[in-house]
């Protein structure tokens, strides 16, 4: 490693024992917080420069005759719909991606004149969080981190230091020696973000990087990206959905439309525009103040844990978790990266045994049943993946047919897979495959899937994760209009507290293996409990 780079990688490690600056929570200008652009950035070269840039594959094209400049030492936000061409962009600007038109520059250096070993040496100066983590699976999370670091041609002796110090700040300590696979998705997308600024690169490009973590990590990490900015002058862009984000962290934004730059300018200017496209996707992202789901009256609980103990070897998970899931209603389960909420789904489908305490599950205490028992009871349950996990190699119709494919009648299955599609709009693409449709359709097709058993319960795992927020809108819509056609229970596990007000008859929320608040979204907003407040206020930016 280079003395220069020693030297950043030694004040960022102690960067990160000393107290974080306070973030921003609007656009204006909060008092002693440094701006991105002093005096005499504007007259630096850009970090990157595309100009006319025009992507495309196959026939389709992406982006077209794109043009931004990105300025040095700021943190520039990226901001558009599911599908706008924001990750391509990303990759464009690496180099990853070559466009059929115009010209990239990346540090100053036009990416069509650098060989392909000027391109690679021009890289290490960037990192890039990805979007699905990118996560060595055979290495541990701390071997993951210091990657980078090993990579350079003098290794540091702080590498440890260094790599322990970063994991410390992301919440990671103790999870050191785990591999990816033992990890939840928040967790691998904290290991992600750890690898990109360890290594103190110049720029950073950030895909995505709060996507599936809760409120408090979400702000937690945008500190981090603020401090890296601040104290070290890396350059930062960031694609994100989430505008608590943009509110907190951006200098500039850039907005992605129809695959052209349609808006490019500051913070104070975007959520001030009056781009129709910008003032749509700004309404649906306000946080309701009550529910829009229809009331339903009150009755018995379906499903209900009663001082459920968990453990993983020496970890608790739940400690005394006590909850009713009413009848007919939308439960959304809130809380923290890890704090245990699939771990109540899968113990609310028989997956998992605790160590002790009742399920009691359409009237049954589950814990005592055998599999064979269990396997009637899950065949009541519908389940929406996050991914949507849907069989490539199936059309839409033969993916909502699976679950029905040991049927005896086969005039049945078809009859009950038109009728799903029809009540789901899905007539017009049942016979295309998944690739051939889009983000949304293929969130609805999930969703006939899990309903074309006639489940009593429909059991949700982060429906709104990676979403913008006009796509989170219309899954919100989709879950309601399934709790109203078909009658059925929902429980939606969630970090989304936008969608959870929104859609959610109850909440309850999840804290150090334990429910700390149960009630409607405004008996919630009102709790007096402090790490609900906590939660509430970092989700509004």
């Amino acid at each position: 490693m280079c003395r220069r780079c020693r030297v950043r990688s030694a004040t960022f490690a102690n960067s990160l024992r000393k107290p974080t600056s306070r973030l921003r929570k609007s656009c204006a200008k909060s008092p002693g917080t440094p701006t991105a652009s002093p005096d005499g950035v504007q007259d630096e070269a850009p970090a990157v420069e595309l100009v006319e840039v025009t992507v495309g594959f196959g026939e389709r094209t992406v982006l077209e005759r794109v043009n931004l400049a990105i300025r040095p030492h700021a943190i520039t936000l990226i901001v558009g719909a599911s599908g706008s061409g924001k990750t391509v962009l990303l990759k464009t600007m690496l180099g990853l991606i070559r466009p059929r038109s115009g010209t990239v520059r990346l540090l100053g250096r036009d990416l069509a004149e650098v060989s392909e070993v000027e391109l690679v040496e021009l890289r290490r100066h960037v990192a890039m969080l990805f979007q699905n983590y990118a996560l060595f699976d055979g290495l541990s999370v701390q071997d993951n981190v210091e990657f980078p670091l090993q990579q350079t041609p003098a290794a540091t002796p702080d590498i440890h230091r260094v790599a322990l110090a970063i994991l410390s700040l992301l919440g990671l300590a103790g999870n050191e020696a785990l591999l990816p696979g033992e990890l939840s998705g928040g967790m691998k997308k904290r290991v992600g973000l750890a690898r990109a600024l360890v290594g103190h690169p110049e720029l950073v490009l950030f895909d995505e990087p709060t996507t599936g973590l809760d409120p408090i990590m979400v702000e937690h990490v945008d500190r981090l990206i603020a401090k890296a900015r601040h104290e070290s002058e890396v350059t930062a862009v960031i694609v994100s959905h989430d505008l608590a984000s943009v509110r907190r962290l951006a200098d500039r934004v850039a907005f992605l439309d129809g695959g052209t730059i349609a808006f490019e300018g500051s913070c104070d200017e975007f959520f001030h525009s009056e781009l129709p496209a910008i003032r749509k996707l700004l309404e649906v992202a306000d946080l309701p103040r009550t529910t829009t789901s229809t009331p339903v009256a009150d009755q018995a609980p379906v499903i209900e844990l009663i001082d459920v103990h968990k453990a993983f070897g020496d970890k608790q998970v739940l400690r005394g978790v006590n909850l009713q899931i009413l009848p007919k209603q939308i439960t959304v389960l809130l809380g923290a990266s890890g704090s245990g909420k699939s771990v109540i789904a899968k113990h609310v489908m028989g997956l998992l045994k605790p160590d002790r305490g009742e399920i009691i599950v359409f009237g049954t205490d589950i814990v005592p049943l055998s599999e064979r028992e269990l396997l009637e009871v899950r065949l009541r349950f519908g389940l929406v993946f996050q991914s949507g996990a849907l069989l490539d190699w199936l059309s839409v119709e033969d993916n909502v047919a699976f679950p029905l494919r040991e049927h005896p009648h086969g005039h049945e299955i078809r009859a009950r897979v038109t009728d799903i599609l029809h009540r789901l709009d899905l007539d017009a693409v049942a016979r295309r495959l998944p690739a051939e449709l889009s983000a949304g359709e293929r969130k609805r097709v999930a969703l006939a899937r899990a309903l074309v058993g006639r489940p009593d319960v429909v059991i949700y795992d982060e429906p709104t994760t990676g979403q913008d927020s006009l796509r989170a809108f219309e899954i919100d819509e989709l879950i309601q209009r399934a709790q109203q056609q078909f009658g059925v229970t929902s429980l939606v596990i969630s970090h989304d507290l936008t969608s959870t007000f929104r859609i959610a008859h109850r909440v309850a929320m999840l804290h150090e293996g334990t429910v700390i608040a149960y009630g409607t979204p405004a008996e919630i907003q009102a709790s007096t409990i402090p790490y609900v407040q906590e939660f509430l206020h970092a989700a509004t930016g």
